[in-house]
C-alpha cells in the first residue's frame, strides 16, 4: 500500500488558474483544431506558464491509437535531450537479448496526436530545432542511421514556453507556433490575492483543490469536445477570407502561414462561441495571437501588436471586403455590349503596338522614372538625403567564427564537440555518450570466438564505442567600437553604426553572448557588460558618445580584461573581438606603438580577432591592416563586409 508521500500530486486544475485568458483561450482553440500549429507563450518568470499548460491534458478528447481508445499525452522534451531520445533509436535491449535489429520510438512518436511540451524552448540546441521542423513540416519522421529505416506519424500541437531575457527564438522556429501570447504578472492587487489564495490551498490538499475544480474541468473538455465535432460544419465566407488576407498583407508578414493560421483559429474560435460561420469578431480574436511573433521585421522590434494599427487594418479590410462585395454585385448585372468605336486609342493594344499581350514591353523607359541613374536603380542619393545609417542589409557577417574547435556552448556559430550534438563517428575512446551501432558491430565480430551459438549477445570491455557528435556552438562577440573624432567625419560613424547592428543582428540570430567597448577621449569604456540580450547593445549603441582622440590601446587591454573575466564564468564560451576602427591611434603619449603592443597583448590570451577597416578616402595609412597583424587575427574593409568576402578572413588565432 502506498504512504502518503508516495502518492503522486494531482496536477493544478485547468479552471483554477486566475487571470490569463489570452493564454487559456490560446490554448483550448489549438485543443479545438490542431491544426493551429501550436503555442508559444513568452513572459518573465513566475507567471504561471508551465502550470498552465500542463494542465492542458486533461481538458483533450481522447484519441484513437491502433483500434483502442486512449487519454491524449502531454510529452515534454527536455532542452538537453539527446537527438536518439527525440526521434527514436536502435533497441539495445532486444538487439543484445536477441540478436535483431528493432527500433525504438521517440519522444515525437509518444507525443503523436498530442500534445509536445518544451520548456524553455528558446534555449533548444539547434539539431533539436532542427528536428522539430521537419516533423512539423511533414507530420512525419523519418529514421535512415544505425542501419535502421523507419518512418512513423508524428502529428503534434507544440507548446513551447520561454523567458525572453534568456535569449530570443529561431526565427524559422518562431514561426511553426501558429499562435503566440505574452503574459505577464497582474497589477491588479485583488487577482494577485487570489492567484496565491489558490496556490496556497493547492498546496494544502492538492487532491481536494482538484475534485473543487473537477465539475468546471469536465464542463470545459465537453464544450472542446463539441467544437471540435462542430468545427468542419463552420462557414468561412469569402468576405471574411478577404478580411484575413487583406490583415496579413496590411502587416507584411511573410509567405502564406500567417493567412492559413490565422483562417483556422478564426474557424476554431467560431465553433468555440458556438456559432456556424466565423465573423469579424472572430478575425480580430484570431489576428490578436496570429499574428503578434510575425509582424516583427527585425529582432530588436518591439513583440506585441500595437491595437490602433489592428484597428485601422480592420478597417481597411472591412471596406475592401465591402467593395468586393459590390463589385460582385454589378458583376452579376447584365452589361451593354461594347462598340469597338467608343475605344480610345490608348485602349487597343494588339500586336502592332507591341503591348504586354504579345510580350512587348510594359510602360517603361525614360519618360517614366527620368534619366537612368549611375548609382543603381531607383537614383542616386543626394548628400542632403543620406539616412544616418545604412539598410541593415549592406551588411551580412554571417560567416564570421572562431576557428578551431570548442566545446559546445549553445548557439549557432562556431564548430563545437559536444554531448548534444549530432553523431558523426565513433572513436575506441571514451565520447560523448555510446555509439550503439559501432559497439554491436564490434561485438558481432567476436561472437563465434566466443563460443556463442544462440541467445544474447556477448559483450566485453573491448567492443565499447564511444560517440564523436559535432554540432555548432554560441561565441562572446566583443565589440569594440572607434567612436573618435576621425571616425565621425564624413557620415563614417553612421556607417560603422549600421555595421554593427547588422552584427547584432547576426549574433542575436546565433545566440552569441555580446559585449560593446567604445574608444574615445582617453578611455575604454565598457558600455554593454556580457549578455544574451542583443536589443540591449543596440539601445547602448544609439546612446554612444563621439569625438575626441582615438586611444585604442586602451579599447584592447579592456577587450583583453572582458574575456579573461568571462572565461572564468563561463569556460566553455570561446571568445571574438570584432573592432571596428580606422587604425589611427591618437590617444596617450606614443599612441599607435602601444596599440600594436595591446593588440600583441591580446593575440597572445588566445582570443580571435577580425579588424573591420573603416578608413575611406583616397589616401589612406592602412594602420587597421597592420593591427590586425598584430592580433594575428582576419581583417576585412567595411565595404566589403558581407558573408561573400568575409569568408575564410578568421583563420589565423589560436
Amino acid at each position: 500500500m502506498r504512504s502518503e508521500e508516495d502518492r503522486p500530486v494531482a496536477g493544478f486544475p485547468f479552471s483554477a488558474v486566475v487571470g490569463q485568458d489570452q493564454l487559456r483561450l490560446a490554448l483550448i482553440l489549438c485543443a479545438v483544431h490542431p491544426g493551429i500549429g501550436g503555442v508559444l507563450v513568452r513572459g518573465e518568470k513566475g507567471t504561471a506558464k508551465s502550470t498552465v499548460v500542463r494542465a492542458l491534458t486533461a481538458l483533450l478528447p481522447a484519441v484513437d491509437d491502433a483500434g483502442t481508445t486512449r487519454p491524449a499525452r502531454l510529452v515534454e522534451l527536455p532542452v538537453g535531450a539527446t537527438e536518439d531520445r527525440v526521434i527514436g533509436s536502435i533497441d539495445l535491449e532486444k538487439v543484445l537479448r536477441d540478436g535483431e535489429r528493432a527500433f525504438q520510438p521517440g519522444l515525437l512518436a509518444a507525443a503523436h496526436q498530442g500534445v509536445l511540451y518544451v520548456d524553455e524552448v528558446n534555449l533548444l540546441h539547434d539539431h533539436l530545432v532542427d528536428v522539430l521542423l521537419d516533423a512539423a513540416a511533414m507530420g512525419r519522421v523519418h529514421i535512415e542511421r544505425d542501419g535502421i529505416s523507419h518512418s512513423h506519424p508524428a502529428k503534434f500541437v507544440l507548446v513551447g514556453t520561454m523567458n525572453p531575457e534568456e535569449g530570443e527564438l529561431r526565427p524559422q522556429l518562431l514561426d511553426r507556433f501558429g499562435l503566440a501570447v505574452d503574459v505577464a504578472a497582474s497589477r491588479d492587487v485583488d487577482v494577485r490575492m487570489e492567484v496565491v489564495r489558490r496556490r496556497l490551498d493547492y498546496e494544502r490538499d492538492p487532491e481536494a483543490f482538484v475534485a473543487r475544480y473537477e465539475s468546471a474541468d469536465e464542463e470545459l473538455a465537453a464544450e472542446i469536445l463539441t467544437a471540435r465535432e462542430k468545427l468542419d460544419s463552420v462557414e468561412l465566407s469569402n468576405r471574411e477570407l478577404r478580411r484575413i488576407a487583406s490583415l496579413c498583407a496590411s502587416f507584411d508578414v511573410d509567405g502564406m502561414r500567417a493567412d492559413l493560421v490565422l483562417a483556422r483559429t478564426a474557424t476554431a474560435h467560431a465553433a468555440w462561441r458556438g456559432d456556424s460561420e466565423v465573423t469579424a469578431e472572430d478575425v480580430r480574436v484570431a489576428a490578436e495571437l496570429t499574428l503578434p511573433h510575425r509582424r516583427r521585421r527585425d529582432p530588436f522590434d518591439e513583440p506585441g501588436l500595437d491595437q490602433q494599427q489592428l484597428d485601422d487594418a480592420l478597417e481597411q479590410a472591412d471596406q475592401d471586403a465591402q467593395s468586393q462585395v459590390e463589385d460582385d454585385a454589378r458583376d452579376g448585372e447584365p452589361e451593354p455590349p461594347e462598340n469597338p468605336e467608343d475605344r480610345g486609342p490608348d485602349e487597343d493594344h494588339g500586336p502592332e503596338d507591341g503591348g504586354p499581350e504579345d510580350g512587348g514591353p510594359e510602360d517603361e523607359g525614360p519618360d517614366d522614372d527620368g534619366p537612368e541613374d549611375p548609382d543603381g536603380p531607383g537614383g542616386g542619393v543626394r548628400a542632403t538625403d543620406r539616412p544616418s545609417a545604412p539598410p541593415a542589409g549592406e551588411f551580412k557577417a554571417k560567416l564570421l567564427e572562431v576557428p578551431g574547435v570548442g566545446e559546445g556552448a549553445p548557439g549557432r556559430r562556431s564548430r563545437s564537440m559536444s554531448s548534444r550534438g549530432r553523431v558523426v563517428r565513433s572513436t575506441r575512446e571514451r565520447g560523448h555518450g555510446l555509439h550503439l551501432t559501432s559497439t554491436v558491430f564490434a561485438a558481432a565480430e567476436s561472437q563465434v570466438a566466443r563460443g556463442r551459438t544462440a541467445g544474447r549477445l556477448r559483450l566485453a570491455p573491448a567492443d565499447l564505442r564511444g560517440a564523436i557528435r559535432e554540432g555548432r556552438e554560441g561565441n562572446l562577440i566583443v565589440f569594440v567600437v572607434d567612436a573618435s573624432g576621425s571616425m565621425a567625419a564624413r557620415d563614417r560613424l553612421s556607417a560603422v553604426t549600421g555595421a554593427v547592428v547588422s552584427l547584432l543582428r547576426d549574433a542575436y540570430q546565433r545566440r552569441d553572448k555580446v559585449a560593446v567597448i567604445t574608444v574615445r577621449g582617453r578611455e575604454a569604456e565598457l558600455v554593454l557588460p556580457p549578455t544574451s540580450s542583443v536589443d540591449i547593445a543596440v539601445r547602448r549603441l544609439q546612446s554612444m558618445r563621439t569625438g575626441g582622440k582615438s586611444p585604442l590601446a586602451e579599447g584592447f587591454l579592456r577587450a583583453r580584461e572582458v574575456v579573461l573575466r568571462e572565461r572564468l564564468r563561463d569556460p566553455q564560451r570561446r571568445a571574438l573581438v570584432v573592432t571596428l576602427t580606422d587604425g589611427r591611434a591618437t590617444g596617450g603619449k606614443d599612441a599607435l606603438h602601444r596599440a600594436r603592443v595591446a593588440a600583441h597583448l591580446l593575440a597572445d590570451a588566445s582570443v580571435a580577432s577580425i579588424v573591420v577597416d573603416c578608413e575611406t578616402g583616397l589616401v589612406r595609412l592602412g594602420l587597421a591592416a597592420e593591427l590586425a597583424r598584430e592580433l594575428r587575427g582576419g581583417y576585412v574593409r567595411l565595404a566589403e563586409l558581407s558573408a561573400q568576402q568575409v569568408a575564410g578572413v578568421v583563420r589565423a588565432a589560436a
